[in-house]
């Protein structure tokens, strides 16, 4: 299955107007059959091959936004990871609650030093 082209439209707005006000340069990346969204070479969101969003967050922050959100581990394989969250289309689907997601993945993306 390929990425949600319409969900990664979305992204591609909300980050292109957030970093050209920082003064950041965005990248876009097909990976594992979706399309990722790059900020100084690190990961913020991606349209998910599976359907639906993946957030990179700080690690520490994974078991609170789990449990007090929709979001879930990203599973790769059979691992879950920390700091990779995955959250449905329809949490998504209203740009209030996309918007939360692109910041959260946004704001650690920047944080990390550039590749």
């Amino acid at each position: 299955m390929a990425y949600d082209e319409e969900l990664a439209g979305r992204l591609r707005e909300l980050l292109d107007d957030d970093l050209a006000l920082a003064g950041q340069a965005l990248t876009e990346q097909k990976m594992f059959g979706g399309l990722g969204f790059l900020i100084g070479g690190n990961m913020a969101v991606a349209a998910n091959s599976k359907g639906g969003l993946m957030v990179r967050v700080d690690p520490a922050q994974t078991e609170e936004l789990v449990s007090s959100t929709a979001a879930s581990r990203m599973h790769m394989g059979e691992r879950t990871m920390n700091g990779w969250l995955h959250v449905d289309i329809a949490d998504c689907a209203s740009d209030d609650a996309l918007r939360k997601w692109v910041d959260l993945g946004a704001s650690y993306a920047a944080a990390l030093p550039p590749k």
